[in-house]
């Protein structure tokens, strides 16, 4: 592993792409430091210590703590992914999106274009609702968290969070463009880990007070790494279809002959799934923890993490992306139809629409565990914060993402070692997925 990235620093594009993306997560987290105009500090951080298990705690944890800071990246990078999420599912009910879908890059481009104008859009509306409810907020000791209330303190605080919002999107753009790795997942990536040391040392804190005893805090521990395990294990996870080519023969000479096999993971969406799901159920639990209104606490409260109602939509949301997902990014017929092309068959199978139906068979079934495997991970911190009075809002759901983003991560680092014939990361050659 060290020495993949020895040989790593000695490849000029791949350093380059490296300080890159360090460079712009170092930005991002100086941003986080920078709060916004009209708060009181010192209250808000007295309040948020009250809800750390609560939705603000988790939209804080994806924030890396922008929001307890109230920062000029309060919102995160959430109304972009949410913005994101909604042009996805339009793409399937609107002709002229389905279009722009097929259009290859041109397209492409266009529904990012509209996505963009999604994220201004909800970062505006939830800048408004979040700046409303911050003018009613009191710490504990009764301190209001806004100095001098009102519109002016709305439009600069809504201007604020939106510009934030989009400068985070314009800054994952770049890292995806002239870094390593997804810009928006290594964000999110940043924001997790960031908080990594604060939580350690509550949670010291916390056993050095009594209210966490020693064997829980080691069952717990011992919990988290082999559900690092499993991540690992199951994110390498294929299942290999054999893939046969005719012989052909091109004037003396006889081509193909080979057998190669179709790779098929068994969890296709990687972490998106688990971030659409909390995203969608971040953006109205969030604008209503600041409405102060008998409705809107009642769907605060009937969406709370820890509840029956929250855990049971999350699961489902997130076997639904999942599903939805893995449709939208691996199209079975097209991969049949390139197999037809290039005189490749699966035995036993009749090439064209019939293989696109086994594809397609094989790959529902593997995306099924797939799904049940994330779902079961994600929901992890309700089962800690409930039954193990965990002091912070860190469990499957984070796990999933950090180790996913890093695997995805180390992953294109060794392909830009192997295409310049220098070894990767493990001594054995490249970091391959395990046989399904």
């Amino acid at each position: 592993m060290l020495e993949g990235f020895s040989n790593a620093s000695r490849i000029p594009e791949l350093r380059k792409r490296l300080l890159f993306s360090l460079g712009m997560l170092a930005v991002y987290r100086v941003g986080v430091a920078i709060p916004t105009p009209g708060i009181d500090g010192k209250a808000l951080s007295e309040f948020f210590e009250s809800v750390s298990n609560t939705v603000l705690g988790m939209v804080n944890l994806f924030s890396g703590g922008a929001l307890e800071q109230f920062s000029i990246f309060a919102l995160g990078i959430m109304p972009y992914i949410s913005a994101s999420i909604i042009l996805q599912l339009m793409t399937v009910v609107i002709p002229h999106l389905e279009r722009l879908s097929k259009e290859g890059e041109a397209g492409r481009r266009k529904i990012t274009q509209y996505t963009r104008y999604g994220t201004v859009v909800l970062s505006v509306i939830q800048g408004l609702f979040i700046s409303i409810g911050l003018e009613k907020l009191q710490s504990p000791g009764g301190a209001p968290v806004v100095f001098d209330p009102g519109w002016g303190f709305r439009v600069m605080t809504i201007i604020t969070l939106t510009s934030g919002t989009a400068f985070l999107m314009w800054l994952g753009e770049q890292i995806t463009e002239r870094g390593i790795g997804n810009g928006i997942s290594l964000i999110i990536f940043a924001g997790i880990v960031a908080a990594l040391p604060s939580a350690l040392i509550t949670t010291a804190q916390f056993v050095r007070e009594g209210q966490l005893e020693i064997l829980p805090l080691l069952f717990l521990g011992v919990v988290m790494v082999a559900v690092i395990a499993a991540i690992i294990f199951i994110e390498r996870g294929q299942r290999r279809i054999p893939v046969n080519y005719a012989k052909r023969q091109v004037g003396r000479r006889m081509y193909g002959g080979q057998s190669s096999h179709l790779p098929l993971k068994v969890n296709t969406a990687g972490v998106i799934p688990p971030i659409f799901a909390s995203s969608l159920l971040v953006f109205p639990t969030t604008i209503t923890q600041f409405v102060d209104h008998p409705w809107a606490q009642a769907a605060s409260d009937f969406l709370a993490p820890g509840t029956w109602a929250y855990t049971l939509l999350f699961v489902g949301l997130i076997i639904f992306f999942c599903y939805f997902y893995t449709a939208v990014t691996f199209n079975t017929s097209d991969v049949a139809e390139n197999m037809k092309k290039f005189g490749g068959f699966i035995p036993g199978i009749r090439p064209g629409q019939r293989t696109a139906d086994y594809i397609d068979r094989v790959l529902s079934r593997i995306t099924l565990g797939g799904a049940v495997y994330v779902a079961a991970v994600c929901v992890l911190p309700t089962i800690l914060i409930g039954y193990f009075n965990v002091p912070f809002f860190f469990g499957g759901t984070a796990l999933l993402i950090v180790v996913g983003v890093a695997l995805d991560t180390v992953a294109q680092m060794e392909t830009h070692l192997i295409t310049r014939s220098y070894e990767g990361f493990m001594r054995k050659g490249r970091v391959r997925g395990r046989k399904g």
